[in-house]
């Protein structure tokens, strides 16, 4: 078996993966609103610059009326699948997406099916 095969279980698996992640509407609609943070949520009300650090998960929560388990629960899976990456300020954590992943997984699935 070639090393090029032995990488297509890990790359499929990894589709899967994000596929899971986008598949569920709310998860969808907040990588939505973090493509233009000042857009969605009021510049006014950010602790730090939402375009270079995030939305702050609060924030997100207030706007999605969930718990925020839930929100938290939806943000870790979308970072599992490499689509947002977080940051802290302070005690708050940040969530931003990640173009650079994005346009790989992009570019990935367009070679995969």
């Amino acid at each position: 078996m070639t090393a090029q095969a032995e990488s297509v279980p890990e790359t499929t698996d990894h589709l899967v993966e994000v596929l899971k992640a986008l598949a569920n509407p709310i998860r969808l609609q907040v990588l939505g609103w973090l493509r233009e943070p000042d857009r969605h949520f009021p510049p006014e009300n950010a602790i730090a610059d939402q375009n270079e650090v995030g939305v702050c998960v609060s924030h997100l929560q207030a706007k999605l009326g969930l718990a925020q388990s839930t929100v938290s629960a939806y943000l870790a899976l979308l970072q599992r699948a490499g689509l947002v990456e977080s940051t802290r300020v302070g005690k708050w954590t940040h969530y931003r997406r990640d173009e650079r992943r994005i346009a790989q997984l992009v570019d990935l699935l367009g070679r995969s099916i």
